[in-house]
Formats: structure tokens, sequence, C-alpha cells
């Protein structure tokens, strides 16, 4: 009774006196404009959300662990598998890393099978490892059904029971294409190879799941969250429809496939995706008519993104793998693998390793992560974000079958195209800024240098290298978002040449302070010298101060208002004296004057920053990496 006497203190307040609120404090400002966020992947994302929201929402009806299972596989529980994905140039170097792994706190390994060529070999990548206390997934191999062999050899011999050894195998004949233009042995033989995989895990290995689609690829070539898992349904369906006409069961396919996604950045969209991802493959197995549930718990594994990572202020990178994990940890993801921090430009060491585990242990140990049940039920705002992301992949599914399914629409480059375009687009919105990279193409750390503590390949893919020269299927591009500024910066380390840039301050306290901080960030991403300075009284006594400290690139900040002081007397100053003249801002009306005046270029937020430093780097000689 107190409860309800405490309640009806607070009536509800219905949407439109919201509305109305809003409207009046936007003060004629576009509502569309100012508050509704369009996304990327094509839906807009409004600025709040009520319980009205979810009146439409039929998934909202089932519980966890029933169908269509969006909100997870387990009814008491939230249990994930911390996964740790070894690489390492010997197998001797895999099983130590593997071994310091599990004693650290993980129970599922990732360990690559490349040179595993022998049964001594797989020994050794073992030795020491009790496989019914952890689960084995091999990452790649040169014939995977060889690697099963050997390691099914290997379990025998070690007097486990099979049906308690658990892992998997990524054998993804799709995204070997899309890697390396074409199938192994051709599309044929690809799913030839991948029956015999299921028949021999069936007697020999039950618990392995050996058929993987990696979604992964396509968030790693810059795609949108609907993309990831548009293609990845349409992927796992053509897989599971090529099967099935091969002589598998439904059920045996699909008990064997592993959705492998990344998770970026954008934390809500992470989680709706995973939990879209379930609900929209219950849908497509149901197709199928399936004799077991089993079907529709797809087993799905996230990996920490590589398109977010940066060279740069590296330690930002746990800061993004902490709210990747925690993304996938509450949408339900089945395994987990936190990339260490490093990955984008070094071997990764035990510290980088130990980082990436511990975030996982912290969220189960401290935060209880695994013991609660969708943790993200019935938030308007997720709630809404997987219907929409729902609605957007199926729609882009149906377009793939239309085109024959996803063999078909990799062979015509649909699925290639339509990455691509969407990658176009990050580009842009990170170059110019409208995407923010930290310590990369905004707040960069102006002492930093990175470039003696570079040992990899810093392409996302360095595998580009062993494509077909004339490949049967256009490869997608995987890459880092950050590597084009990262080149610019880069190429400025090792030329030896590093441009002095001048900040004239002048004026208005505030206006000359935030140009001033716009342009350390502009030109501090290229890895110039910043001389700021307090304020100059007149134009004459920044010009002096600035050819006296031997500037290349003088900058002037300050008001519109105040350009109009300054401008052509500091120009007649430096004109000829110094590499550059440029004005913080874009007082549009003057912008031709100030141009006759001697200003080369102006810098604003809608500037490319990419291509204006790109231009400074040819102005200065400077090459690219």
């Amino acid at each position: 009774m107190e409860d309800n006497k405490l309640f009806s203190e607070f009536p509800p307040v219905p949407t439109e006196k919201w509305e109305e609120v809003i409207n009046k404090d936007l003060k004629g400002a576009d509502y569309e404009k100012k508050l509704v966020w369009k996304t990327i992947e094509g839906f807009k994302v409004k600025p709040y959300y009520r319980a009205e929201d979810l009146d439409n929402l039929e998934y909202l009806d089932s519980n966890p662990a029933q169908a269509p299972f969006t909100r997870g596989k387990h009814a008491d529980n939230n249990v994930w598998d911390i996964r740790q994905d070894i690489k390492a140039d010997t197998v001797e170097a895999a099983n130590a890393l593997a071994l310091e792994a599990l004693n650290r706190g993980a129970n599922s390994l990732g360990l690559c099978a490349c040179k595993v060529d022998s049964l001594e070999k797989m020994q050794t990548l073992l030795k020491g490892i009790y496989l019914e206390a952890c689960k084995i997934n091999f990452t790649c191999g040169k014939n995977m059904l060889e690697t099963l062999k050997l390691f099914a050899q290997v379990v025998k011999d070690n007097g486990c029971d099979p049906a308690k050894v658990f892992g998997s195998c990524n054998f993804d004949l799709y995204g070997h294409a899309l890697l390396h233009g074409n199938y192994r042995n051709g599309e044929e033989a690809a799913y030839d190879e991948a029956v015999e995989l299921v028949r021999f895990a069936k007697e020999n290995l039950p618990g392995f799941r050996v058929l993987a689609v990696n979604g992964r690829h396509f968030h790693n070539a810059g795609s949108s969250i609907v993309q990831e898992l548009g293609f990845t349904l349409a992927a796992a369906n053509d897989l599971l429809a090529h099967l099935t006409d091969r002589g598998l069961t439904v059920e045996e396919v699909a008990s064997n496939l592993v959705f492998n996604f990344a998770t970026g950045s954008n934390y809500f969209m992470e989680i709706a995706k995973i939990r879209a991802a379930r609900m929209l493959w219950s849908k497509i197995v149901e197709q199928y008519q399936p004799k077991c549930e089993c079907c529709y718990k797809v087993f799905i594994n996230a990996t920490s993104s590589l398109w977010n990572k940066s060279i740069y202020d590296p330690y930002v990178n746990m800061l993004r793998t902490t709210t990747e994990t925690m993304s996938a940890a509450i949408a339900g993801a089945d395994s987990i693998t936190t990339n260490p921090f490093d990955i984008a430009f070094k071997e990764s060491d035990s510290f980088g390793y130990r980082i990436g585990r511990n975030q996982q242990l912290l969220l189960k140990e401290e935060s209880y992560m695994d013991k609660i049940v969708d943790p993200a039920a019935g938030s308007y705002y997720i709630e809404n974000l997987t219907d929409s992301i729902a609605q957007h992949a199926w729609q882009l599914f149906l377009n793939v079958e239309e085109k024959g399914g996803f063999a078909k629409a990799i062979r015509e480059g649909f699925v290639q195209a339509e990455v691509e375009r969407t990658a176009q687009q990050r580009d842009m919105d990170i170059a110019t800024r409208k995407t923010t990279i930290l310590g990369t193409n905004q707040y960069p750390n102006l002492l930093e240098k990175m470039g003696d503590k570079i040992t990899l390949d810093t392409r996302c893919c360095p595998k580009c290298a062993c494509r077909e020269e004339q490949p049967e299927i256009k490869p997608l591009r995987l890459y880092r978002g950050a590597e084009a500024f990262e080149h610019l910066r880069l190429a400025t380390e090792r030329s030896g040449i590093r441009p002095k840039v001048f900040l004239l301050t002048y004026g208005n306290l505030a206006m000359r302070k935030a140009r001033s901080g716009f342009a350390t960030n502009f030109f501090g991403v290229a890895g110039y010298e910043i001389i700021d300075n307090p304020g100059f009284k007149t134009a004459d006594e920044g010009v002096k101060a600035a050819l006296d400290a031997k500037a290349d690139i003088v900058v002037l900040c300050s008001s519109d208002d105040e350009y109009a002081e300054i401008t052509q007397q500091a120009c007649q100053g430096l004109k000829g004296k110094v590499k550059s003249i440029v004005l913080a801002g874009f007082p549009k009306d003057m912008v031709e004057t100030y141009k006759g005046y001697g200003i080369d270029e102006f810098i604003h937020v809608k500037t490319n920053v990419l291509d204006c430093l790109t231009n400074f780097q040819k102005l200065f000689g400077i090459g690219q990496e």
C-alpha cells in the first residue's frame, strides 16, 4: 500500500508532454537534425524511447532459453568461455603461451595449426593440456581434416573420452574465398571437404563444431553492423542448403556451426547485433523443419574488433576492448576472445595476453555478468535497436537470396561492393573527423614515437600477399580505420623532417584558445612540432616571434571579427618567409579576400583533414609509408 501511495505522487507523463518540452528547448531548431541519429546501418535512432515503443516487438514474449533465443540459450546463467587465441612462430612457443593462458584464467584456446603437419608436432602443441578441461579451437590449418585427424589421435593417446572433448575448427570456405580470391581446391571440393569434416567429427569428436562463418571479416573490412549480420546469415544459410543437398541433415550442419562476429566500439549496437543474430538464425533454421531444438542454438564467438585499433596511443585500445568485451558478455555470446591491446603492431607478449584475459575475469568475478541472464532485457533502447538491426539485416539477407544465394553473390561481387561502399563512407567520416579515433585523428600524444616499436605488418590482413593475381572472387580488403592517419605520422617520423607549426594567437581569449587547440590537434596527428603561444598584442609581434622560431607553417588563431585586424598585416610579414600561412576557421564572406592577402589554407571542422595533411606532406617532401 505504501508503494502504491508513493507512486501515485508521480503520475505518468505522456509522450506529447515530453515532446512539447523538447521542442521548446530546441527554440525552433530542426528536431530531426539535432536529435535523431541517422546511423550508417541505414536506420534512425530516436533521442529517447518509452514503454510504448515496445508494443509491437513480438519477440519480447519469449523467455531466455526459449525460441527464438533472442534472450540467450541459458535460463539460469550467462556463462561464456574465456577464449585466448594464440599466435606464435613455433609449436613450442604456442604451447608455452597456451599453458600460461590456462593457468591464468582462460578455459578455451584458439590454436593455429598451419605448422602442425605431424603427430609429433600436434603432441608438442598440446603437451600438458588436459583436453577434457578446456576447449580447443583450431583457427587455421593447411588441411583442416588432417589437423582434426591428428588431434583425434592425440585425444585417443591421452586416454581422453572424445565425447568430453569440446572445441571447434575455423573451416570457413566462403571466408577463405573472400580473403584469398578463391576456394582452396574449388567450390565443389570445398563443400565435399565440409561434409567429410562433419562426418569425421560425428564419429570421432562429437563435441567439436567444425564449420564456421566469419562475420568478423566483413566487420574488419569496414562493413556496417547490419551488413556483418546480414551477410553472415546469408553465408550460413547457403552453407546449410549446399550441405543438406549433399546428404547431411539439417541437425548435422546446424549443430556444427560457429558464428565468429567482431565486436566494435558501438557499445549498444553490438549488444543488439548478437541478440538479433540468434533471433534471425532461428527464423532461418525453422524453414528446414529440424527435428531437434539444438539447431536453433547457434554458437557465437565474439572477438574484439581489429578495425578500430590504433598504433598510436595504444593503451586506448584497452578501453576499446573493455567496452567490446562488455557488449559481447551482456549480449550473451557463448565465447569471447579479447585480443591483446597491441595486436596491431607487434607480436603480443604475456602482458598483452594477460590484460585481455583479465578484462573478462573482471567482468565475471567482480561484475558478475556471468550470473545475470540477458542483462539487456527490457531496455527500451536496446530492444528497439535489436528490432531495427534484425529488420534491416533480414532485408539484406533476402536481397542476397534473390541473387541466388551467398556463393553467387560473392562471385558477382555484390557483397564486396556493398561492404566497400560502407567502408568508403566510414573512411570519409574518419578523414573529416566526424568519427574520432582517439590519439590518431584527434587528440594525439604530440611526444609519442611509435616507428621503432612496430614489428609486424601494420595492415589488418597481411594475408593479402597470399592472394591470387587473378582471383576468381574479388577479395575483401581487411584494414584498420586508423591506417591512413598512421601512415602520415609514421612517414613524418621516419623522414627526419618535423615541420614546425607556429600558432599566432591574437585577441579574444576564448576564441584564440579554441582555435589554437583545434590547430594543435589538426597538425599534431601528422607528427608536426607545435609551438603554442599565450597571445600577441599585435600582428607584427606575432610575425616576429614566428620568424624567430624558424616556423614552417604559421596558423592564425583568433575570432572571425578579429581576423580582419591582423590577417593582411600578418601575411605581408610572413609571405615568402614560411612554407605556408594557414587560418583556423572559415569566415565565409572573407575567404577570397584573405586568399588574396596570402592565406594558403583554411582549417575548420568540415575540412578533410587527411587530404589536407597529405598535401602538407607533399609540400615538405615527406613520402607516404
